[in-house]
């Protein structure tokens, strides 16, 4: 009964955080500490393994779609394989509450100018400036560190990023799914290497979210066409803003 409550939920989630181009591993890490009692560190080593496949299904569906902006994808890994890195090399030497209290912090405010940011009509074009490079420099950085300190997917200051500079929501979305799925996999390759990896577990929110994760680019392709698609924006800033919020207390 555990193992099919695990595979509802990782089709539910994946779904979600797919569609909203997050990993999900902060989500699954939320799981596996807190109803499923795994210490934090075989926690954190079991959400991205998870994770990992269904994001690849959904950049790749994203990326037959069209939606994925490569260019700025790649200007984020730029900076964000290397905090990768050296975030899993330091991962130890980092207090538990400052790394929380630092990333709570960041989440409320990217949360909060999400928020209030006025709509754009378009994104960054195919050349992008070098106020872009930076911003996304910036951002892949914040990204990275979060996935090898944490083990968290690192999805939300890379959504938040390429909103804050001016993706459309379904570009956005696939186009963080695209950058995550490079984190992920380097910061999968560490923490396997840790040997903390709950397979019991974890196979079981992967089946479920790998259906999750193909059914989501359809289903926000479909959404950014109707009136519902212009809430998707606010409710991932709430989410953020509602994720560090969480984070510190």
């Amino acid at each position: 009964m555990t193992y099919l409550f695990l595979g509802i939920f990782g089709l539910v989630i994946g779904t979600f955080v797919v569609l909203f181009g997050g990993g999900g591993a902060a989500i699954y890490l939320g799981l596996l500490t807190g109803l499923l009692g795994l210490p934090a560190a075989s926690a954190a080593s079991t959400s991205l393994v998870t994770v990992l496949p269904s994001l690849i299904v959904g950049a790749w569906t994203y990326y037959r779609q069209g939606k994925v902006k490569v260019k700025l994808g790649n200007q984020m890994l730029i900076t964000a394989v290397p905090a990768v890195v050296i975030g899993s090399l330091v991962s130890k030497l980092i207090p538990d509450h400052l790394y929380k209290w630092i990333i709570g912090i960041v989440l409320i405010i990217l949360g909060l100018n999400m928020l209030f940011q006025k709509s754009q009509a378009s994104g960054p074009s195919n050349k992008l400036s070098r106020s872009i490079q930076i911003k996304a420099g910036l951002f892949g950085i914040v990204g990275g560190l979060m996935v090898g300190v944490a083990g968290m997917s690192g999805g939300a200051p890379i959504i938040a990023g390429l909103f804050l500079m001016g993706l459309p929501t379904i570009n956005a979305a696939a186009t963080s799914a695209y950058v995550l799925v490079f984190m992920s996999a380097i910061g999968t390759i560490f923490h396997i290497a840790g040997g903390q990896v709950d397979w019991s577990v974890g196979i079981s929110l992967m089946i479920g979210s790998l259906v999750g994760a193909a059914i989501a680019p359809t289903l926000l392709n479909k959404l950014t066409q109707t009136k519902a698609g212009n809430y998707l924006k606010p409710l991932i800033a709430i989410f953020l803003a509602a994720l560090g919020l969480k984070t510190l207390f």
